[in-house]
């Protein structure tokens, strides 16, 4: 049997099998009874103002001060040194855009081309 062959019948097979979900959950949803419910609406209230939320409004000082207590000693310890030097690996030069060697058939390249 030709791959063209099982992949029409997988095809129609998947299509019915779809068709015979969707007959059913629509039969499904004519079948239950309807519940008509009403929207209780709320009374129109005239001349009404929400109430503006207030948010505390800091001074630089608070604001700086808060900051070193959220920071707390780490801003005293930390510091350039805690850092770790960046080593490149041998055969790659990120400035000019260099890769490690390496072969890539053409087969793949296209393969991810076609998935799209």
């Amino acid at each position: 049997m030709k791959t063209s062959a099982l992949k029409a019948i997988i095809k129609e097979s998947v299509k019915e099998a779809i068709q015979e979900e969707l007959k059913e959950i629509l039969l499904e949803a004519v079948k239950t009874p309807k519940v008509i419910s009403q929207i209780p609406v709320a009374p129109v209230v005239e001349n009404y103002t929400p109430p503006t939320p207030t948010q505390p409004v800091m001074s630089a000082e608070d604001k700086r001060t808060a900051y070193q207590n959220i920071l707390g000693d780490t801003n005293a310890t930390l510091n350039s040194s805690n850092a770790h030097s960046f080593q490149p690996q041998a055969g790659m030069d990120v400035a000019n855009g260099t890769l490690p060697a390496g072969e890539v058939d053409m087969s793949q390249i296209m393969g991810l081309m076609n998935n799209k």
